[in-house]
């Protein structure tokens, strides 16, 4: 068995579906999960949340580190769920880090030929780009973002204005499309297909403490987040869904699932009214993007590994 050593870059602490791909990382038996960071991260909460997660199954070994604040674009900030113990429990230790050191754990993983997955906003790998010009040229690395195509038919219909991860930081998506990465995407269209139902839910609170906060945030965000008549409106989404498993999708693509379909495209970036999207182009960059998604087996595929974590 190849052992793939994976750099997690991640705003934990939101949406659950960072959980759901920790979780996945976690319980993959091919996996060396080497490090973590953390982005838009004020004060280190983000990575305490990260670290309750790794302590909880007793990865406390693995380490976490926090990372850039804001949004180069905009400098705004955007705090994880605060306070709200159905989440996270109350009172959970900050983990702030000195600036810079982030970037400094992705520049050591990259320089040992780590392959990066980030699952947020990649503010921190251009601040990495911007401090080392030239350091992620070659580098694997599988981002959750980008806008090629539409949706298919019965998913809802978004456009790359949907793409939070990549519109909270356009210019730092920019740097790093542009920065001659081995790059995958696994884009918001891509991703549609992999999705999180009720019906699973007795399995996930079966699965250990990590799977019960999976279940318990999932529920809680379907619940304030209108996930159910998300899913009712539209024919190819669920009646029961909880939410979209964009970010496992991800780690799923950087672990080549068979339940995922992808194609290298030539891509160049594209920016209309301060919103990024890629095009086709035979002059642009080879890019592997994420087109496909069989739901059914990726769900078992997902909820097997996160058993095993």
């Amino acid at each position: 068995m190849t052992v793939r050593r994976i750099h997690l870059d991640t705003d934990l602490g939101g949406d659950p579906d960072d959980v759901c791909a920790l979780a996945l990382l976690l319980g993959s038996s091919d996996v060396e999960l080497v490090g973590i960071t953390t982005v838009l991260d004020r004060n280190g909460r983000r990575a305490g949340y990260v670290e309750y997660c790794l302590e909880q199954v007793g990865r406390a070994q693995v380490p976490v580190v926090a990372g850039s604040v804001s949004s180069l674009t905009t400098l705004e900030i955007a705090d994880p769920v605060i306070d709200d113990e159905r989440y996270w429990p109350l009172g959970l230790p900050m983990r702030p880090a000195s600036p810079g050191a982030a970037v400094d754990a992705l520049a050591r993983s990259i320089d040992s030929g780590v392959m990066i997955v980030a699952i947020g906003p990649v503010t921190n790998l251009a601040l990495l780009e911007v401090a080392r010009p030239g350091v992620l040229r070659g580098a694997p690395l599988v981002v959750m973002g980008g806008w090629v195509d539409p949706p298919a038919s019965g998913l809802p219909q978004w456009g790359p204005a949907m793409d939070w991860n990549v519109q909270w930081d356009v210019r730092a998506m920019e740097i790093v499309a542009n920065a001659g990465a081995d790059l995958r995407l696994a884009t918001l269209p891509g991703t549609l297909e992999a999705q999180l139902r009720e019906i699973e839910l007795p399995r996930l609170r079966e699965a250990g403490v990590l799977g019960e906060l999976i279940a318990n945030q999932s529920v809680s965000h379907a619940r304030d987040n209108g996930m159910g008549d998300l899913g009712r409106q539209h024919p190819g989404l669920p009646d029961d869904l909880l939410n979209i498993h964009w970010d496992p999708a991800a780690c799923a693509l950087a672990l080549d699932w068979d339940c995922l379909s992808s194609e290298t495209m030539n891509l160049r970036v594209v920016v209309e009214d301060g919103v990024l999207r890629f095009e086709r182009d035979a002059a642009g960059r080879p890019v592997r993007v994420l087109t496909g998604v069989d739901g059914l087996a990726f769900s078992r595929q997902w909820l097997q590994t996160v058993e095993s974590s």
